[in-house]
């Protein structure tokens, strides 16, 4: 075991620390080291020269070649001390690398250390909450050197403390460390500056016999890697996101960074707190700015701390900008004390042909990619918008769902609108499309065939049809016209046919806007809603509950399908498959009874006739719950209008012994569960309103009460554990 020699300086840092960074910058300016070791995997050791054309936050992404969707990213931000040890080696133009384990090994998964070594401190401390040490003894000092000092000795006797914590990926990790420094002693005679997680510090402050290190990673992977920069987002850095190396407040951090020099962190922060209120029509005037700064200064001092941290300015802010009310203070939060800075790559920085063609594409039709969710709305009638709506709709078939259609919002047949949010892990998406094509165009139509040469169901088919018309890729939409016809020439199930009848209903409708012949797709529905209605009655019959449930899903669906694009040959034939559903003795209760409200609503049947189907199934018993149910599945308002009907539901459940009652509980919840509020108020009314027919002198039965109240409390006992 040798000791480190003293040329070497070891700067352990925490990951997205502004402290950290402050300590490795000044450390670095007094070293003037001639070679710095930053942790990292040394295959992005190629892309480093492209530092100077970053804005942060970025991350470095490296995927395997051989497998794109195998990737795996390293992000930094403008307080990351990593990110300000590459800046100062850029501008004092010294050698930089990354000298961790390399990609290839990381690639294939593994946690980090299970011991949460910053929580270790903190509690030793007397600190419930990691951040708000980590603020009070790095964040608010301002001596660098005895910054780094104390943390190397508490990292030393937490690692000794903690030995058996130290897991099989952290040796291997520190063994790459160990190799990759003294290659680095061996290329320089001068000082050498490593920056890396403290916890790895002790790992590194002696080197055994370079044998032992080889052992250790012996057996290591190996994979052709390549990468790029890509931007990355203050979101994705917070430990909310899944990133295991994570912050829980980087907009607060960065606010830290850019306050340092100044000395006016607090009352800055409380300025664009005001101003983040006043975006929203909040009051939030410069006197309550003042306020609250007062208040966030005595909070620190009550609690002893050396200035206030991000829990006095938050407390601070509630009280005194917020009235006391989380909803405003929520507002600050996210674009404040987590926000959604995203960061940029220059155009120097390599990327694949099919990234670089979508970001010509973005350019070309205005649409720049934003961390912040927003809304568009599009008109296809123009050439714009039909470009922007082709390119959302393509990116979505290669798994880049930067553009959400919003379904809450019917604007018509010649408009969308869509929920447009920028994610950076898209750009692993875009990676992994890449190898179907160089551009946009041509990777969608070579997965759109893809799908349509694998589908082996009718509304797989279906599916990928919808898809190529609404992408407009002519070869896609033949390709996927001839699998759904494949599909449809072998499929028996009446049901199958029937699930695809939504989505081309769909595709009919909007083909003319998208330059497709809508007869065509016209006459596929046709010919599948022929074989589906005649096999819909035995589909039906003596079947279980969960494909009663199916067959329920499958009639709703082509019956919003007929009344969207079938012609009225075809939509008489469906209705005949209905009315011989409905009259069926032996179909299932439920798509019986869905089968008569369609009927029904159609005109088909008039209320007479469906209020003697009900006493029908009622009076028949097997089954009448099933049918109940599937009959009330919709809208509440046909109950409400019809007293008739109302009567026979109401008499029904009146008449139900107790145990019946409680069995048809599940099925009528589900058939009401998709009332809206406003449907359950009438309905509520309408059955108080039946309650009080016999006016206002009528006598209280006693007995009936008592019963009543006894069953209500062994129910409400029984969804209690037992207790009433």
């Amino acid at each position: 075991m040798a000791d480190l020699p003293d040329r070497v300086t070891l700067l352990g840092i925490r990951h997205h620390g502004p402290g950290s960074a402050r300590m490795v910058e000044a450390a670095l300016a007094r070293v003037r080291p001639e070679l710095v070791l930053v942790e990292g995997p040394p295959e992005g050791d190629a892309l480093l020269r492209h530092v100077p054309d970053l804005t942060p936050p970025v991350a470095l992404l490296l995927h395997d070649e051989a497998d794109p969707a195998s990737a795996a990213f390293w992000p930094f931000a403008e307080f990351s001390p990593e990110w300000r040890a590459l800046l100062w080696a850029h501008g004092a133009g010294v050698p930089v690398r990354f000298f961790d384990l390399p990609a290839a090994a990381s690639l294939t998964g593994g946690g980090g250390p299970a011991l949460d070594p910053l929580g270790v401190l903190a509690e030793a401390a007397g600190f419930d909450d990691p951040e708000r040490w980590w603020e009070d003894v790095v964040e608010h000092r301002t001596e660098p050197a005895d910054v780094a000092r104390a943390v190397v000795e508490a990292m030393t006797a937490l690692r000794a403390e903690f030995a058996d914590e130290v897991d099989e990926r952290t040796s291997r990790r520190e063994a790459a460390m160990r190799r990759n420094l003294r290659q680095a002693l061996r290329d320089t005679d001068g000082p050498v500056a490593v920056v890396c997680g403290a916890w790895h510090v002790p790992a590194l402050t002696s080197l055994p016999a370079a044998a032992a290190d080889a052992a250790l990673l012996k057996g290591l992977p190996r994979k052709k890697v390549t990468g790029t920069w890509v931007p990355w987002s203050h979101g994705r850095l917070t430990t909310a996101s899944g990133y295991g190396a994570g912050v829980a407040s980087p907009g607060w951090y960065a606010h830290l960074w850019e306050c340092a020099a100044r000395g006016d962190t607090v009352p800055r922060w409380f300025a664009r707190a005001c101003a983040v209120l006043r975006a929203e029509d909040l009051p939030a005037s410069t006197a309550s700015a003042v306020e609250a700064v007062r208040l966030a200064e005595a909070l620190a001092a009550l609690r002893g701390r050396p200035s206030p941290g991000l829990s006095e300015v938050l407390d601070a802010a509630r009280t005194v900008l917020c009235d006391g009310n989380q909803a405003p203070l929520d507002l600050v939060h996210a674009e404040l004390v987590v926000g959604e800075r995203l960061g940029a790559v220059g155009g120097d920085v390599p990327t694949s042909p099919l990234a670089a063609d979508l970001d010509r594409s973005a350019r070309r039709l205005r649409l720049p990619v934003r961390a912040q969710p927003r809304s568009i709305r599009l008109d296809l009638r123009g050439e714009t918008d039909r470009e922007r709506s082709k390119l959302l709709r393509r990116l979505a078939v290669l798994d880049v769902p930067w553009g959400v259609p919003d379904s809450t919002r019917t604007l018509g047949t010649f408009a969308e609108a869509w929920q447009l949010h920028w994610r950076p892990e898209f750009a692993v998406a875009l990676a992994t499309a890449a190898r179907h094509g160089v551009t946009v165009v041509a990777a969608a139509r070579q997965v759109l065939g893809l799908r349509a040469a694998a589908a082996t169901r009718v509304p797989e088919a279906a599916e990928v049809l919808g898809d190529a018309v609404r992408c407009e890729l002519p070869e896609a939409v033949d390709g996927s016209r001839a699998a759904l016809d494949r599909c449809a020439a072998s499929a028996t199930d009446a049901l199958e046919l029937l699930a695809a009848l939504p989505d081309l209903a769909t595709t009919v409708r909007y083909g003319s806007v998208r330059g497709t012949d809508p007869e065509l797709l016209r006459t596929a529905l046709h010919g599948l809603l022929a074989r589906g209605a005649v096999g819909l009655p035995t589909a039906c019959r003596d079947i279980d509950d969960d494909t009663a449930e199916r067959a329920v899903a499958a009639v709703d669906g082509a019956d919003d399908a007929v009344r969207l694009a079938a012609d009225d040959e075809h939509a008489a034939t469906w209705r005949r498959a209905l009315s011989a559903v409905a009259g069926m003795s032996d179909a299932h209760g439920l798509p019986a009874g869905r089968a008569t409200r369609l009927l029904w609503e159609g005109g088909e049947l008039d209320s007479a006739a469906v209020a003697a189907r009900l006493r029908r199934a009622v009076s028949s018993q097997a089954g009448a719950t099933a049918f109940v149910a599937g009959f009330l599945r919709g809208s509440a308002a046909l109950l409400t209008a019809d007293p008739r009907l109302f009567g026979v539901v109401d008499t029904w459940l009146a008449e139900l012994p107790g145990p019946d009652f409680e069995a048809a509980l599940p099925l009528l919840r589900r058939a009401v569960v998709g009332f809206t509020p406003a449907e359950r108020r009438m309905l509520g009314d309408r059955v108080r309103g039946a309650a009080s027919t016999t006016g206002p002198g009528a006598e209280w039965d006693e007995g009936i009460a008592a019963e009543l109240v006894g069953h209500v409390r062994a129910l409400l006992a029984r969804g209690s554990g037992g207790h009433p």
